[in-house]
């Protein structure tokens, strides 16, 4: 049994300074190995973007979650997600709003409710520069069955689930 930490590297030799997994291979360890592993990945491809546009990697954030609301977010909504003063959202709007990435809009009867919107221009910009991690992802899909993805799907929702709940408590 091998460890995350002792398996082959990218050029295809093993790390001997590793330490053996003191667990299984599915144990809490290997899975939080993977887990840095992957957000350590995603965090250098987001601080890359940003410093490409010019922008806060808190600004990568809430771009993030302005393209994954399934509804136009609120500048409320939105500071309740990121964890945020209002005025840190507001001068990250104002940031992301001269920067082309979002426009703000009244579109209802309250003309006191601000929706925000990310532009398609920007999610072009955003579309090129993470291509990469696309065409990885697609390419780490492929070595899996429909069902392994299904289940590995399920994982993932659970974990943001989890997370969510456990950061929440922590408020």
């Amino acid at each position: 049994m091998t460890s995350a930490d002792s398996r082959p590297t990218r050029s295809g030799a093993s790390d001997p300074a590793a330490a053996p997994d003191p667990g299984p291979a599915t144990g809490l360890q290997a899975f939080a190995v993977e887990l840095r592993r992957m957000n350590g990945e995603i965090n250098r491809m987001t601080h890359g973007f940003a410093a490409h546009q010019q922008l806060h990697p808190t600004d990568v954030t809430a771009l993030a979650a302005i393209l994954d609301a399934p509804a136009p977010l609120t500048p409320g909504a939105l500071r309740e997600h990121l964890g945020l003063t209002s005025g840190a959202v507001t001068a990250c709007l104002d940031r992301l709003e001269r920067a082309g990435h979002i426009r703000r809009a009244r579109e209802s009867a309250d003309r006191r409710v601000v929706h925000i919107h990310y532009e398609a221009s920007a999610r072009m910009a955003a579309r090129d520069y993470f291509m990469p991690l696309a065409e990885a992802t697609a390419r780490a899909r492929a070595r899996f069955s429909e069902a392994e993805l299904t289940t590995v799907l399920r994982f993932l929702a659970a974990m943001n689930e989890e997370l969510s709940e456990a950061s929440a408590a922590r408020r």
